[in-house]
């Protein structure tokens, strides 16, 4: 029957489901996975407990709303999007119900984070064996849809391997599922034992082998893989493993990725404790800045084994070199690089690179064939491709540059899929070894099973779910792999006030940089991206969420351009921090489409900007201003009554206080430059209003080793609180003027120094965007390392360093732990966001999310160390800590002076 989403939603809702949502804005954010598909849901539910999942189901019988399961949308085969109802287990349903140490056994919700239940079984030395690429942000539940491996599945195997019992609710209609299944089964036994379970990875159609009376007839372990068509989880038992840490990592270098699976069997054959066997191609690791080094070759097999067979995998591996990483810390940065794989293989070619057929598996002793001849498929079909993958489990994934922005690019796809699958059957692989057929590939199970397995497969989908309701169009009568691929089609072009350099100046094409393996919405991360989304869990705030809505702005029927209410809302909580420019493996960087979206919305759409973008989007103006009546203006604001009416009037939030002026600014205070320096220093707007300090603590140190340095006496703004309201137009003349300003200093051969990250930051990246320009201004640190300063003795000095966020995602903040570290400080460096990211912990209606982001990494560091010296270069971090914790705090220039050598003879 015909539900409109309305009536869809109030009819859950009527059934006592609380969290559920028919917006325009959530539809959005859900209409795609990881995967090349968008599917367009009527409603999304979050259930917040396990009855209302069958809740659901009743509801989905009655109306006839499909139900698909979404765990933390990373699948890529496309088998995470429906049309009807989309389950979100991952914001409520997320907790390790209990761990049974002597039993090794743990009991989880679905929407468990596969790291949370690591992180919950660490204690008694064991852990949850499979360990996907996706860990950090990926749902039991959504293992158990897929039947996911990961890289160490040599030892402790797949994820129905694991799974030792589950709850499940089965399709409306569904009656006397586990006797019917097994007097399926015993009907067609020969067939199902030569035809199922032939090697580890053959995770296609639905794995018949575990209901075999030899292999117990479970139930449970054939639900898993079956993507969520037969039956919905509503929690699961799950084994665990003992964690061993005596696991080493060899590196073999080859001169092409099939000569490393040539190595593959051999390397099984000497090595029966191997954990992992991880091949990579190298134009992947090219794209990773500051990757170890590795050893000589085009390909690379990363083996982990126990100590005593390092010496056995070299000598029967035939590699050209190979390299035995021995530093814990080198071999994490590795697997970093082979666990972001699939981002980074997205953007590793000269066009952008997609899944579809990406998870294709072969025996192992088949994979060299296999791989040479998936080459000669890709270069038949005029396409490129970045193999790497669980090469030990002859699992192979790859990204392909599919024309998808052509006219005939949804043919090219068909024809290659539908090659690939029938050159595979002739190595007797399978179409998916762990992602699951979904979308993708189910189409093609025809062609790697014959008819008798394809009408098993239908007899199994009648008895579990006989209304067709559980994920249609997924292994039993597929929708088309071609139907509903969502690639970039922009039906609202945009001008883009922004270059956009590395996406040819389109912001279509940038947007679609997300190809939502969802690195940001891991629920704990050691880096920037996403602070809103860890203080809020709300798929809105995740650099993927808004990334979807913004394509969908900009392409899709559902958004209407990038004015439309759902852009706003996605777009509010985003504090530009640029950690996604950084940290997302394709290199999104929201903070940017945000200005460019502010800039559209406003300046070419006309609509009405609020005041805090004049005021506080114009704070560097102001302060200019307020400068010559600093003092009378700071002793205005500490009477309340002015207070709360200048901040009523600016749009910041009544419990903010307003940071004071500096009565002397800095260029004011050191004069005109008397002297020719060895360096110069940028007063940028913040250190030049508000912090001078970080100036003048400059001056004084460098002094102190004998470097003289003066300040830039002309008025050089960078443009940031512009930039970051989207007044593009307005912050490129102030860009233009102070490259104008900036280059003949820095032409001069005299190095130029910047004190505040975010102002320096821009001139980095933003002023490239908006002007062409790139100036080479340094940090305090780079300018510290690149003279070859003398330390400050820093011995027994604990530091606490809040790096701000734009310093560590675009200026990087490796030069400042090297110094602090060289000078013998113990160094507590604070992953995240302060919170305040310049007017947006400001803004009234921000106050919240801007303390709970301070609360996720900043203020728990600074209480846990309460003797140490809190480091904030960045003005939003010092307000922020002196707002939050009155914690006074210190730039590394300050740190440095208070601490400086004796002066010595002045260096030129």
């Amino acid at each position: 029957m015909t539900q409109t989403p309305s009536d869809l939603a109030g009819e859950l809702r009527r059934r006592g489901i609380g969290d559920v949502d028919d917006s325009t804005l959530t539809r959005a954010l859900y209409s795609s996975d990881a995967s090349l598909y968008r599917v367009v849901p009527q409603v999304v539910v979050r259930p917040r407990h396990t009855d209302e999942l069958a809740a659901v189901l009743e509801v989905s019988g009655e109306t006839g709303a499909p139900v698909t399961m979404r765990g933390a949308g990373t699948s890529i085969a496309g088998n995470a999007v429906g049309t009807g109802i989309v389950v979100d287990t991952l914001k409520h349903l997320n907790q390790v119900v209990s761990i049974d140490a002597e039993a090794r056994s743990a009991v989880v919700q679905p929407g468990v984070v596969h790291a949370d239940l690591q992180r919950a079984a660490a204690p008694y030395g064991l852990r949850f064996g499979p360990d996907p690429s996706t860990h950090t942000r990926c749902t039991i539940g959504g293992m158990i849809g897929n039947n996911a491996c990961g890289s160490r599945a040599l030892a402790y195997g797949r994820t129905s391997d694991n799974v030792l019992g589950l709850d499940v609710v089965h399709g409306p209609g569904a009656v006397d599922v586990e006797a019917r299944l097994g007097a399926l089964v015993d009907q067609h036994l020969a067939h199902i034992r030569t035809t199922f379970g032939r090697f580890t990875r053959q995770v296609s159609g639905y794995s018949l082998e575990h209901l075999l009376p030899e292999n117990g007839r479970s139930l449970d372990r054939f639900l898993v893989g079956s993507e969520g068509t037969l039956a919905i989880v509503r929690s699961a038992t799950v084994r665990l493993v003992e964690d061993d840490p005596d696991r080493h990592l060899v590196v073999l270098g080859y001169p092409s990725m099939a000569e490393a699976a040539d190595a593959v069997p051999a390397l099984l054959a000497v090595a029966p404790g191997m954990t992992a066997c991880e091949g990579l191609d190298s134009r992947i690791v090219d794209l990773v800045s500051g990757a170890p080094e590795l050893p000589r070759g085009a390909g690379w097999l990363f083996v982990e084994v126990p100590a005593a067979e390092t010496a056995a995998v070299v000598a029967a591996s035939d590699a050209l070199e190979h390299r035995l990483v021995e530093d814990p810390r080198e071999a994490a940065a590795l697997w970093r690089i082979r666990e972001d794989g699939a981002g980074l293989a997205a953007r590793s070619l000269s066009r952008p690179a997609y899944s579809g057929w990406e998870d294709a598996a072969v025996p192992p002793e088949r994979l060299g064939a296999w791989l040479r001849d998936f080459d000669e498929l890709l270069r038949e079909h005029d396409l490129d491709g970045v193999p790497y993958g669980h090469f030990g489990d002859g699992c192979v994934h790859v990204r392909i540059d599919f024309p998808l922005t052509d006219p005939d690019g949804s043919r090219v796809f068909r024809d290659f899929l539908t090659a690939c699958a029938h050159k595979l059957r002739g190595h007797g692989g399978s179409l998916s070894g762990e992602h699951g057929d979904g979308r993708a590939r189910s189409e093609l199970l025809s062609v790697m099973y014959d008819e008798q397995s394809l009408a098993l497969f239908g007899a199994v989908k009648a008895i579990c779910d006989p209304d067709n309701l559980l994920n249609p169009g997924n292994i039993v009568d597929p929708a088309p792999l071609d139907a509903d691929l969502r690639a970039p089609r922009p039906r609202q072009p945009v001008n883009a006030g922004l270059k956009l350099v590395h996406d040819g100046g389109v912001l279509g094409n940038a947007v679609h940089r997300c190809t939502g393996v969802g690195k940001c919405v891991a629920p704990k991360t050691n880096g920037v991206m996403c602070p809103s989304y860890l203080a809020t869990r709300d798929e809105k705030d995740s650099t993927r969420g808004r990334s979807r809505v913004l394509q969908e702005a900009l392409d899709g029927e559902l958004v209407g351009g990038l004015a439309d209410p759902a852009v706003g809302e996605a777009l509010d909580l985003c504090l530009a921090c640029k950690g996604c420019a950084s940290d997302c493996p394709t290199g999104v960087d929201m903070a940017t489409y945000k200005a460019e979206a502010l800039h559209q919305k406003h300046d070419v759409l006309g609509e009405k900007r609020p005041r805090s973008h004049y005021l506080l989007g114009r704070l560097p103006k102001w302060a200019a201003l307020a400068a010559p009546m600093a003092p009378v203006a700071n002793r205005m604001m500490r009477l309340g009554p002015v207070a709360r009416l200048a901040k009523a009037t600016a749009g910041i939030d009544q419990r903010r206080s307003i940071p004071a002026f500096a009565p002397r600014t800095l260029r004011r205070s050191v004069g005109t430059p008397d002297v020719v320096p060895d360096v110069w220093i940028w007063a940028d707007s913040f250190s030049d209003h508000f912090f001078p300090g970080n100036g003048h603590a400059a001056i004084d140190y460098l002094a102190s080793v004998g470097v003289t340095a003066r300040v830039i006496a002309d008025d050089a703004c960078c443009g940031l609180t512009w930039v970051t309201t989207g007044q593009l137009d307005q912050a490129r003349s102030i860009m233009e003027r102070t490259v104008r300003t900036l280059t003949p200093y820095v032409d001069s051969g005299v190095p130029v120094v910047g004190l505040e990250p975010s102002c320096l930051a821009t001139l980095r990246s933003d002023a490239a965007e908006l002007t062409g320009a790139n100036l080479g201004v340094l940090s305090f640190a780079e300018l510290v390392e690149r003279l070859d300063l003398p330390l400050p003795d820093l011995t027994g000095v604990e530091v606490v360093a809040q790096p701000h966020c734009h310093h560590t995602s675009i200026l990087g903040w490796a030069a400042d732990k090297r110094i602090l570290e060289k000078a013998g400080a113990a160094v507590t460096q604070v992953a995240g966001c302060c919170g305040l990211a310049g007017n947006f912990g400001m803004e009234k209606g921000h106050y919240e999310v801007s303390v709970a982001v301070a609360e996720t990494h900043l203020l728990p560091a600074v209480r846990a160390n309460p003797d140490a010296v809190v480091l904030a270069d960045g003005m939003s971090c010092r307000v922020q800590l002196d707002d939050l914790a009155q914690q006074p705090t210190m730039h590394l220039a300050e740190l440095f002076a208070s601490r400086a050598v004796s002066p010595s003879p002045r260096r030129r």
